[in-house]
């Protein structure tokens, strides 16, 4: 009998000291979100720049793109050199972004009448992100970091949907 006693006073502690770290647990995690997380403001403003970047060229806009953009952004794609059949990487700032964005839909025929315009959070710290847009021709994979409290377009990797347009 008294081994029975002494079995269900371990079980009790064992099980207090599960309850008290789960508890634990939680709460670690709980601040950690509240010290390191980003807020809902942060996300929309996430989403915001990124939207920034590929409205400002469906309506010619070039203060939008700049508003989207790092001022050292570098946007990179590869690219078939057409006489040799080589691969290469392209590379585009923010200043010819922001001078894209003045002209390169000045007819309105670059872009369907309702462009599509998806952004994918892929992953959000507290003051970086990754971002997936996919647009009606194009993905572009973008790095996104908080600077003076905005988010600002830092990093940009583009394809066609069709990599032979490349």
């Amino acid at each position: 009998m008294r081994n029975n006693t002494h079995q269900q006073q371990n079980y009790n502690n064992d099980m207090k000291g599960f309850f008290k770290r789960l508890l634990l647990s939680f709460l670690f995690m709980q601040s950690s979100n509240i010290v390191f997380g980003q807020t809902k403001q942060d996300s929309l403003a996430i989403k915001q720049a990124a939207l920034d970047y590929i409205e400002s060229q469906h309506k010619p806009n070039p203060s939008q793109m700049e508003r989207a953009l790092h001022p050292r952004m570098v946007k990179r794609t590869f690219w078939k050199d057409k006489a040799t059949g080589k691969d290469y990487v392209r590379e585009t700032t923010t200043e010819s972004m922001v001078l894209l964005a003045e002209s390169y839909n000045r007819n309105g025929d670059k872009f369907p009448s309702s462009p599509k315009k998806e952004v994918l959070l892929l992953d959000v710290s507290e003051r970086t992100a990754s971002v997936k847009l996919i647009a009606d021709e194009w993905i572009d994979y973008m790095h996104i970091v908080k600077i003076n409290d905005s988010w600002k377009i830092i990093n940009v990797l583009w394809q066609y949907k069709d990599t032979k347009q490349h």
